[in-house]
């Protein structure tokens, strides 16, 4: 007679267990390691081994005015970008969210800037926005406005660079939407028209509410991406001009590969880990608080 043994039994927790323990151990290993070197004075540029030296790689951060600076600029271009797509996402959304020809067409269309890749979209750009031989000034002098610097200026390099993060990401926003918008229920639609409710009425008090939790995941989507921005920044400015575009990906970047001090690049990064974590449970609590 055929005994039942342990393994039997557990089968469905033991076998799946080597992938869990490997994932597990491919996550926490490079925090792990991130978080024990920004523990210690490492820095090739400076000669120190990586010794403990405390909390003094953040004590440092706390004081330090390009830290700081790194820290605004990034939020400043995650929320020039997230807000526009959103925005931008959903109302077009909303205007493909109807039948009319070509709506297939337009629909793959709206893919292509999602399927090239940001280095090949932030060097095209950059030709376009080259202050004196670029395109998109040379349209506006031939149409008699003002040419901006874009990104050769400090004071328009930022929403230039978010300006391409629109472009390029704003038509997933508008994806996601769509597929909220065919889940909807269609009854709370049919009785407003019954009751007599205008177009906009029908978006306003019907569509937007219902779409609370899609649009909240689209945005939590881009919030963390736009956070992490590098490639883009890094290949149109570098950070420049001066370091009016670094962010704090860029920041970390310099301090470790440009100037060596990986303890002190370390700190960062955890820093900016717990940033983008933090933002991520906020946005998260408030999605579960307008769902209910």
């Amino acid at each position: 007679m055929h005994m039942e043994t342990w393994v039997d039994r557990n089968a469905r927790w033991i076998l799946p267990l080597p992938a869990i323990a490997f994932i597990i151990a491919m996550m926490l290993f490079p925090l792990a390691y991130t978080l024990w070197n920004s523990l210690t004075g490492w820095s090739l540029s400076k000669g120190t081994p990586a010794t403990f030296i405390g909390l003094k790689n953040y004590i440092s951060l706390a004081s330090d005015p390009r830290f700081l600076g790194a820290i605004l600029r990034t939020f400043t271009f995650t929320a020039i970008a997230v807000i526009i797509e959103v925005v931008l996402g959903v109302a077009i959304a909303l205007l493909l969210n109807r039948p009319f020809k070509g709506r297939r067409i337009i629909n793959s269309v709206l893919l292509l800037p999602m399927m090239a890749t940001p280095v090949a979209i932030a060097m095209v750009w950059l030709l376009m926005m080259e202050p004196t031989a670029g395109v998109i000034n040379y349209l506006l002098r031939t149409a008699h406005l003002p040419t901006p610097a874009w990104i050769a200026a400090p004071n328009s390099v930022l929403p230039s660079l978010a300006l391409v993060d629109i472009w390029q990401w704003t038509p997933l926003v508008t994806l996601i939407v769509l597929a909220g918008l065919v889940g909807l229920p269609h009854e709370p639609f049919e009785a407003a028209v019954v009751d007599g409710a205008s177009g906009w009425q029908i978006i306003r008090y019907i569509t937007l509410p219902l779409l609370v939790p899609t649009i909240s995941v689209a945005a939590l989507l881009r919030l963390i991406d736009a956070l992490k921005t590098f490639d883009i920044i890094y290949s149109m400015t570098g950070g420049g001009p001066g370091f009016s575009s670094e962010t704090l990906n860029l920041f970390a970047y310099n301090q470790a590969f440009s100037y060596f001090n990986f303890g002190y690049a370390s700190s960062v990064l955890v820093i900016f880990f717990a940033i983008v974590l933090g933002v991520s449970l906020i946005v998260v609590y408030s999605r579960r608080s307008l769902e209910v």
